[in-house]
This record gives C-alpha cells, sequence and structure tokens, in this order.
C-alpha cells in the first residue's frame, strides 16, 4: 500500500490541473467540431459574438420560433460525432444524457400523436396542427457566436423543443445561464417507452422536499395560488421574479435542508464537474439559510404542481401542468442572477482587459 500512495498522489495532482482548466476541453471540441463543418455549413453555425441573436432564446417549439444556427438533423455523421463531443464537455453524464433523451422524446411525442389518432381519439386537423410544430430529434439547432478561444469571450447556443443550452465564457470562465429543460410528456403512459421520466428526479425530490415539511411549514411554503401554466420567468412573458416566496431554508430542520440541497444540486450537477461544483459552492458561500422554497398545488403526481426555489445567487424554477390539466408535461429553469448569457462574467473580463 506504502507503494501505491504516491501514485495516488500523482493522479490527484494530473486530475488537479486538468479540472483547473475545463474551458480547454471545450474550445478544443469547439473547433473539432467547426472543422468538420463545410464553408457553407459553418456560415449558417457561426455568428459574430456581438450579435444580439445570441440572446433571444425561447422554449417554443421550432414551428413556432425558429432557431438560429445549423440544423443538428442536417449534420454528417463526422460533425454530430465532433458534436456530441462538445456536449460532453459542457455536460455531466447526467445533463448530456437528459439531453440527449429530451431531442429523443420528440420523436417518441409525434409517434404517440400518430397512434392517438390511428384509435381515433384525435381528429386529423389536430394530428396536422401537432406536426406542424416540427418538434423532432434532429430539429435541434446548433450556434456558435465568435470564435472559440481561450483568451476571448465565445459562446454557444443548442435549442428546439424543451431545450436551451446557452452557453458563454471569457475564455476561462464558463456560464450556463438561463438553462432550460423540459418534458412532453413528463411521463410516457403507453406504448412501447411507456414509464419512461427524462426528468424523473426533479420531479420526485421536489415531492420529497415537500411531504418531507411539517404542516406548520407547509402552510408557509405552499402559496395558495393556481398552478402558473408556464414557468413566470419564460423569455415569452414580461414577468419576473423578484421577491422570496414560501419558507426559507433556516426554518427546516437538518433532514430537510439535505432534501432540498439534493434538489438543488439535480440542476446544478447537469454541468460539467468544475462548473457544477463553482455554482454549488457559490450558493452554499451565500448562505443556504438565504434561499427559499415554494410550492403549488398538488402534493401528489399526475396532477397540477410547481415549485420555485430562489437564492441570492440563483433561481430554479420548475412547472408541471400539461395541456389536459393531467400534470406530464414539464418546464424547468436554473438561473445564475446576473449571468444571464454571461453578463457579469463578461463584464468583470473587459475590466480587467482594459486596465
Amino acid at each position: 500500500m506504502k507503494k501505491l500512495f504516491p501514485f495516488f498522489l500523482l493522479l490527484l495532482g494530473l486530475s488537479t490541473t486538468v479540472l483547473a482548466q475545463p474551458n480547454r476541453s471545450l474550445t478544443e471540441t469547439t473547433n473539432q467540431f467547426l472543422a468538420t463543418l463545410s464553408a457553407d455549413e459553418r456560415t449558417k453555425t457561426q455568428y459574430a459574438f456581438t450579435d444580439s441573436l445570441r440572446y433571444k432564446w425561447t422554449n417554443l417549439p421550432v414551428g413556432m420560433v425558429p432557431r438560429p444556427g445549423i440544423q443538428y438533423g442536417s449534420l454528417t455523421d463526422k460533425s454530430r460525432l465532433a458534436f456530441h463531443r462538445v456536449l460532453s464537455a459542457m455536460l455531466s453524464s447526467q445533463g448530456y444524457l437528459k439531453t440527449t433523451s429530451i431531442m429523443q422524446l420528440d420523436d417518441i411525442l409525434n409517434t404517440l400523436y400518430q397512434q392517438a389518432f390511428d384509435r381515433g381519439e384525435i381528429d386529423q386537423r389536430t394530428l396536422t396542427m401537432m406536426q406542424g410544430l416540427k418538434w423532432a430529434h434532429g430539429n435541434y439547432y446548433v450556434s456558435v457566436w465568435g470564435q472559440p478561444r481561450a483568451d476571448q469571450p465565445w459562446g454557444l447556443n443548442f435549442g428546439g423543443h424543451h431545450l436551451a443550452l446557452s452557453l458563454t465564457t471569457d475564455g476561462k470562465n464558463v456560464s450556463m445561464s438561463p438553462y432550460f429543460i423540459g418534458t412532453d410528456p413528463s411521463e410516457v403512459k403507453v406504448g412501447k417507452y411507456a414509464g419512461l421520466r427524462v426528468l424523473s428526479k426533479e420531479e420526485d425530490y421536489g415531492f420529497m422536499l415537500i411531504n418531507a415539511l411539517t404542516e406548520k411549514q407547509r402552510a408557509t411554503a405552499v402559496l395558495k395560488q393556481d398552478v402558473p401554466k408556464d414557468i413566470i420567468t419564460s423569455p415569452q412573458g414580461s414577468q419576473r421574479i423578484t421577491s422570496y416566496y414560501g419558507i426559507p431554508a433556516s426554518q427546516m430542520d437538518e433532514g430537510q435542508r439535505v432534501l432540498l440541497q439534493v434538489l438543488i444540486q439535480e440542476y446544478t450537477h447537469n454541468f460539467e464537474h468544475q462548473k457544477a461544483h463553482q455554482l454549488f459552492d457559490k450558493i452554499l458561500k451565500s448562505g443556504l439559510d438565504k434561499v427559499h422554497f415554494a410550492w403549488v398545488g398538488a402534493l401528489d403526481n399526475n396532477k397540477p404542481h410547481y415549485y420555485i426555489i430562489n437564492g441570492p445567487d440563483f433561481l430554479i424554477e420548475y412547472d408541471n401542468v400539461g395541456f389536459q390539466n393531467d400534470g406530464n408535461h414539464i418546464h424547468a429553469i436554473l438561473r445564475e442572477k446576473e449571468q444571464d448569457f454571461g453578463a457579469d462574467l463578461l463584464k468583470q473580463h473587459y475590466l480587467q482587459t482594459h486596465k
């Protein structure tokens, strides 16, 4: 064992060195992806970093709101292989699998509507309307903003139905805000994929926390209002959350606080290792006691429900209503305050480079 100890120290040193520069892999993999594109494809993919389109994100289907960039489904196999390396550099294994599963869920959704039509449960007009929304595994769009380099700002967006990844970096530090994910259905009820729940823990951990509270605590945490039809901070809405609602973590016992941390980490740990820990450590440093948890709606699943987690540095919103009020359609978002599209990160970068 003594002979092996220096070897473990060497491995620890190597891993620390690698983790100190997570953006190096991100920059390299993005450039490798761009190198697989033809000149025409690259023109569709790459924009100036200062282009205002970079900030215009949406969670609506592509059939309603087009996206800038190149369509994922139009890429060659070589380019797709390279782009999956980019996703792996941006996200943790769980974040990567959620992203690719959300894409796959669009094809499942198309199948479910076709089967409903074949069974006579919906008419041709409804089927045609749904098909016109153009959700599909390949109908997601990649856009790169600026030139990926380690010494200057650049960004990468990837989005489509129920997915909006917004990465901004100053060359060293990374912002992933806003980060939107969603699922329809949140639980597949019929057919080959019955039982599939892509965002299961965002739902399950929320229920675990609200049901772990005492009756007195729930009286504070549960807001007496209708379940919102969507997340309040959606890009389509003008309303923003500026106040704290619900119960603060300072009024929770140790077990409840652990559940709150687990729920927060389910969102932050969708990101690459160092980014995930940097963000969660920032939340803890600002003080978990200052984080508020609020709930609206049913206390069990398959019924409309909503929660919000609000702290000094971040905001999480989760909404599960469904078109038929069946609690089977999730929209969820994580935002770093003052960091949407790297706002504060870029401000610091420009202050330092213009000294």
